[in-house]
Formats: structure tokens, sequence, C-alpha cells
């Protein structure tokens, strides 16, 4: 029986991000555990995406309405993940601040290790409002790997 039975990583689509995600699905992989691959987003206002479809034009506004950033960044967190060996990936995508979105997939998906790069610790801005990683290790009731990314 594997440690860990369902990992949530999260990412944002940078690359320390994509780090994290290829630690998280190393780890499944040789633990036969799930990977559960999450981002979290805040929607487009409405009036954003009304405007910049009439900046575009009729020949393009189609490609505002149907995008959302955060569903490319867990595709192609998924084909990372695959390639370093995880078995099986779902992905989330999540509407809502980082932390509390990561906390809610941990919680709906039973998870029981959540996977966070460290961007963020070192930062200045990092340590004065906080940070992604510092405030899930904070805030998580289960195992937390803060992988060195940076």
């Amino acid at each position: 029986m594997a440690v860990y039975q369902t990992v949530v990583v999260g990412t944002d689509g940078s690359d320390s991000s994509y780090h994290a995600v290829d630690r998280a699905a190393e780890l499944t992989g040789s633990a036969g555990a799930t990977l559960v691959i999450a981002c979290a987003y805040f929607p487009a206002d409405d009036r954003e995406v009304e405007k910049a479809m009439d900046e575009l034009g009729d020949d393009v506004a189609y490609q505002v309405v149907g995008s959302n950033p955060a569903e490319d960044t867990v595709r192609t967190a998924s084909e990372r993940a695959r390639a370093a060996g995880a078995g099986k990936i779902d992905t989330v995508v999540v509407s809502g601040k980082p932390v509390d979105s990561l906390l809610g997939v941990m919680k709906d998906r039973s998870a029981d290790l959540l996977v966070v790069g460290n961007r963020g610790l070192r930062s200045l801005a990092g340590r004065i409002i906080g940070s992604v990683p510092s405030e899930a290790a904070r805030r998580s009731r289960t195992d937390v790997l803060i992988v060195h990314t940076t």
C-alpha cells in the first residue's frame, strides 16, 4: 500500500510551478497514487470581456469568449506529468484564491498530500503579505511537500 493515495499539486503556469508538477508526477508514478493537478483563477470581469470583444472585432471575438488560461495551464501540466511518469492524472480548474482553492480540492478529493513550489517563500512580498507555500503549509490538515523550484 502506498503512503500517499491522492496527491494534489498546484500550478499557475509558471516554470517554477511546473517543476513542482514534475516532482509530484515522479512521486505519484512510483507510488501508484493519483495525481490531481489544480489551477486557481479569477474569472474575467464581464465588462472587460465585452471591451476586449469590441476592440478585437467579430473575426477574433470568439477567442475571448472561450479562452481560459487556467485550462491551458492544467493541460500543459498534465502533459508534463505524464512525461515525468505519473499514472492516473486528474485536472481541476477552480475559481478563487490559490490557497483556498487548493485546500478545497484537497478536501473534495480526500487527498493526503499537497505539493507546491517554493516560489514566494524568500521574496520580500512573500515575507510581508504571505506566500502560497507558507500559507498552504500553515493551513493544511495534511502533509505538504514544498518543492525547491527556484
